[in-house]
């Protein structure tokens, strides 16, 4: 009976514990199946047809009933006088876009943002079985439009804002998250959905758990400790396996030894968001096209997609090279990554483990310098470590070292002064820094600025003595933000900070709103330099 009862309290009390635990949805025993496995035919026969303008919509849709049925129909349905689209609306639900339905009522653009969050706002996911969704445990602030799922990069430049507005509770949540697919599946992916699991995109958890540790505490480097060493890890996976000279998914073995990274993507096959743009940019390079595949999607992975500083010829789509290249702003965040390791293994009391992390760091700091810091230019760039040769492409990733690097600051201020020369030659415009000096019609092109990489090239000069170009870029971001607010009541995803009467363009897809890292880098410039005064 002792026993009994013993046994009977021990699992009363594990089912307490667990009810105090925080929600949580069950591992995959495997990844989930992408649209292009589940639709096959169909899913190439609605892409190729653009039966939706936007190729991301049909990889959004959710089926009304069970994909295996929907798969048997069409194979009987399908022929000479099928209807495509009339058996795509019988079968699938469009992907809601709520935001749309918002009507501007604020005149005040921070009141407005403080508003959008609610609007942006997702809670905890269902598994809807069909649907390419990635469920998430805790609620998630969207960047807006068509993108209506958690990005991995954009969600760092947002939390700056959710930081002003006073949203911690968010903040933690997102981070949850973030750690949660790491667990789950190895690594953060690009967004939340099954085609985009074979890649991730620019390292800024670790960004993301300092901002949260300003707010809550040391404890958070421990506690998100596990979910950085393993996101590391991904990163770094086949380093042990190279010799000099050669190149594994993410990492790279230079001539010297000295271990970089690369942006990679696992599956050399067009982007299932952007299938019929991807086959017909490999039919027209005449190249490969596993191979351009692969640096199409490696551009995704590095969110600059697409952009003269990956091209080889700084004009065409079909002469991308992405996994070419050791990007300056990768390996700047992976030397964060290390960093913020180190100090969470010295406040977890592992000084051996926090040591190693910090000479990795080092080590990598040496590297970029080696490689990135372009004396002829006077500015960090990317280095072609095929050609063995840097680029003379000129974009903010080069102000990532500025941002986090460890070093002296009157050495980093004297290179952020070298650099600051080059900022305001080259990129500087009147509605704050173009993303590269070139016109290509490309979306990460001029004339076209963008919230991440205002906010980085704001960060490295306020942060390394260059206050007053800060200043000057900052204001005038806040400036054409404002403007075009008070014009149309929306924040965009980017703006044309050359011409700031018109829309930004380019790229895959019209201008989108919403916007959540508009917002965040926002409201963190408002705070930093106030609001334009009134002409």
């Amino acid at each position: 009976m002792k026993k009994f009862l013993l046994l009977v309290f021990f699992v009363s009390y594990s089912l307490f514990n667990l009810a105090q635990q925080p929600a949580t949805l069950d591992k995959p025993a495997q990844l989930p199946a992408t649209p292009d496995k589940i639709y096959g035919e169909l899913f190439r026969e609605v892409q190729m047809n653009k039966i939706f303008p936007d190729g991301k919509t049909f990889v959004d849709c959710i089926p009304k009933r069970n994909p295996k049925d929907i798969m048997y129909d069409y194979g009987l349905r399908k022929g000479s006088h099928f209807d495509l689209k009339k058996f795509v609306d019988e079968n699938f639900e469009l992907p809601p876009t709520p935001q749309l339905n918002y009507i501007t009522q604020e005149k005040d653009v921070v009141m407005h943002i403080k508003n959008l969050w609610g609007v942006l706002r997702r809670e905890p996911d269902k598994p809807v079985e069909g649907s390419s969704l990635l469920p998430l445990p805790y609620p998630y602030i969207v960047p807006g439009g068509r993108f209506r799922e958690i990005y991995y990069w954009d969600s760092y430049f947002t939390m700056l804002g959710l930081k002003e507005s006073g949203e911690t509770e968010m903040i933690r949540n997102m981070v949850s998250n973030f750690a949660y697919l790491i667990d789950t599946y190895g690594h953060i992916p690009n967004g939340n959905r099954t085609y985009y699991l074979s890649r991730s995109q620019p390292p800024f958890f670790a960004l993301m758990v300092d901002l949260l540790a300003e707010l809550q505490g040391d404890s958070v480097f421990v506690s998100f400790l596990p979910a950085m060493e393993k996101e590391y890890n991904f990163w770094m996976e086949g380093t042990e396996k190279l010799k000099h000279g050669q190149a594994s998914r993410r990492v790279v073995k230079m001539m010297d030894g000295t271990i970089m990274n690369r942006y990679w993507d696992d599956n050399p096959a067009p982007r299932q968001e952007s299938y019929r743009e991807d086959v017909e940019t490999a039919e027209r390079s005449k190249r490969s096209k596993t191979e351009i595949y692969r640096h199409l999607r490696a551009g995704a992975e590095s969110g600059i997609d697409f952009s003269s500083r990956w091209f080889a010829d700084k004009k065409n789509l079909g002469t991308i090279q992405t996994t070419n290249f050791i990007p300056v702003d990768l390996n700047a965040l992976l030397y964060k990554l290390e960093l913020v390791i180190a100090r969470a293994r010295l406040l977890n009391h592992d000084e051996k483990g926090a040591n190693e992390f910090r000479k990795k760091a080092d080590t990598r700091l040496l590297a970029i310098d080696k490689f990135c810091w372009n004396k002829r230019i006077n500015y960090y760039t990317d280095y072609n470590f095929i050609i063995q040769k840097q680029s003379d492409i000129v974009s903010p990733a080069g102000m990532y070292p500025f941002c986090v690097f460890n070093r002296k600051l009157d050495y980093m201020s004297l290179l952020a002064l070298k650099s600051g020369v080059v900022v305001k030659e080259k990129l500087l415009k009147d509605g704050g820094i173009a993303t590269t000096e070139h016109n290509t019609g490309q979306q990460w092109d001029a004339p076209n600025g963008w919230p991440p990489l205002e906010w980085m090239t704001v960060w490295g000069f306020e942060r390394c003595g260059q206050r007053e170009l800060a200043r000057e870029i900052g204001t005038r971001w806040i400036r054409i933000n404002v403007d075009v607010f008070k014009r149309t009541g929306k924040l965009m995803e980017k703006y044309n900070v050359a011409d700031t009467h018109l829309d930004a363009g380019g790229g895959e897809y019209p201008g989108q709103d919403g916007f959540g890292w508009t917002n965040g880098v926002l409201l963190k410039l408002i705070s930093m330099y106030g609001l334009p005064k009134e002409n």
